[in-house]
């Protein structure tokens, strides 16, 4: 529960509680007097620090308990350094392991993940400003610019903090010198981690923090709709389609992978000259519906050709030749849609607004495959508001309803009486390799002495 709420109030993203423990089991097996890593007293300044350790013997020590590799090692150190048990002394800013002299302590067990409550602000401005009378106001720029927000933030009880922080920097003035040294580098270790400055911030827990703030401002963008509205377009949805789905309404006349009557795929093919009404009645659907069959797309060609407004399926036709062809030929497609929709005095100039027609001219420079999905998009549109709900009333799609094939249902039943027996698999294997054999044995040479004896043998 703590790693939980440290996630959520700094800038570090603490693993699992139970990865921590397993961490913190090596750690005690670390400063075991017999079997740990050796510490010596170091001089820091003027100052003698107390159970100091050297980078290269916490490698040589984690590569020998765990049987792993000195880079191995090293990098599992550095995490250790990263999540606050091990810190460094000179360079704090400096959360790696390295494999040298370079000096470092264990973290006390208090400050641990486990044993923490979770990093408060109030707790880091007591800290920041113990800090700040002890070097009189002379804080590192990060620390700093922390300072000065969290006096903005936490102003409504700015006086207590200051009290706190007054009386913990009395107490520590009674410490012997070597132990105020140890718990300030403790404490400020524990800052660097839970607090860190934005320079040494993992780059990871960076993108993290981006994902999370472009997903919340697209959230926060998202139209919302009532669960009402939402299910009843779902319904309406489902109630138009229910026809058309092959799992709910059977084939007509009938399934060609359960018969062996393939009329339906003969009724369905892309240019068949009269389509079925399930098919015509599928086309009123959505203009998308409509272009997506070829055959509904020659009947809408013909209604434009008579309205004398065929350039704007053209131009979404060849904008889609443009997205699935091929990288060798966009160059020369890209040019001929420009000269023929696009260039100022073109054969089938489109009409769009001068915005998307400035960008996607701009775009025909550095041509791609998708140059056009502005342009497209809005002929698209322009199409399914006006045109496509005159193609519905028009003569062109009556005439195409009436003629359209109704195939019988009573053909269903019938099909599926009038099935042929199937082979077994079995069956067709045995045949299969009985033929193999044959294939082989005539391709085999001829012995004739052989044969001559077989046939002395029957005489």
């Amino acid at each position: 529960k703590n790693s939980v709420k440290c996630c959520t109030q700094s800038n570090f993203v603490w693993p699992r509680i139970s990865f921590c423990f397993q961490l913190e089991a090596i750690m005690v097996e670390m400063q075991d007097p017999k079997s740990g890593v050796k510490g010596s007293e170091q001089k820091l300044n003027v100052t003698t620090i107390p159970h100091v350790i050297a980078g290269k013997d916490i490698v040589a020590w984690v590569a020998e308990k765990m049987k792993i590799t000195a880079e191995e090692a090293q990098a599992f150190s550095t995490m250790l350094v990263a999540y606050g048990y091990i810190y460094p002394l000179q360079n704090h800013k400096k959360l790696v392991m390295c494999n040298d002299d370079t000096l470092y302590r264990f973290q006390t067990p208090y400050f641990w993940p486990t044993q923490k409550y979770c990093a408060e602000d109030t707790d880091y401005a007591i800290y920041l400003t113990k800090r700040n009378i002890r070097k009189k106001g002379m804080l590192e720029p990060y620390e700093q610019a922390h300072y000065n927000h969290l006096h903005d933030w936490l102003n409504h009880k700015w006086d207590f903090i200051v009290m706190q922080a007054t009386e913990q920097y009395k107490a520590g003035k009674e410490r012997k010198k070597a132990d105020r040294v140890v718990f300030d580098c403790q404490e400020r270790a524990y800052w660097i981690v839970n607090r860190p400055p934005v320079c040494i911030c993992h780059s990871s827990v960076k993108h993290f923090v981006v994902r999370c703030n472009i997903f919340y401002q697209q959230a926060i963008m998202r139209s919302k709709v009532k669960s009402s509205v939402s299910l009843g377009a779902l319904v309406k949805y489902i109630t138009t389609y229910k026809n058309h789905d092959p799992f709910l309404a059977p084939c007509v006349p009938s399934n060609p992978w359960q018969t062996d009557n393939d009329t339906y795929w003969t009724l369905n093919m892309r240019r068949v000259e009269l389509p079925t009404k399930m098919r015509v009645e599928r086309w009123s659907f959505s203009l998308f519906e409509l272009l997506s069959d070829l055959r509904g797309r020659d009947d809408f060609k013909i209604f434009l050709k008579k309205e004398f407004s065929g350039e704007n399926l053209a131009f979404w036709e060849a904008a889609e030749e443009l997205k699935w062809g091929t990288a060798s030929s966009m160059s020369s497609k890209a040019e001929s849609i420009f000269k023929t929709f696009l260039a100022p005095g073109a054969p089938r100039w489109i009409n769009i607004d001068g915005r998307t027609m400035g960008l996607t001219v701009k775009g025909l420079e550095h041509p791609h495959r998708y140059v056009l999905e502005a342009a497209q998009t809005h002929v698209f549109l322009l199409m399914k508001k006006d045109t496509f709900f005159r193609y519905l009333k028009s003569p062109v799609y009556k005439d195409i309803q009436k003629k359209a094939l109704n195939p019988d249902p009573a053909q269903l039943e019938a099909n599926a009486n009038n099935r042929g027996a199937g082979i077994h698999p079995i069956i067709l294997w045995q045949q299969e390799e009985e033929e193999k054999a044959k294939a082989a044995a005539a391709a085999a040479p001829v012995d004739v002495k052989a044969m001559m004896n077989k046939l002395d043998r029957k005489k």
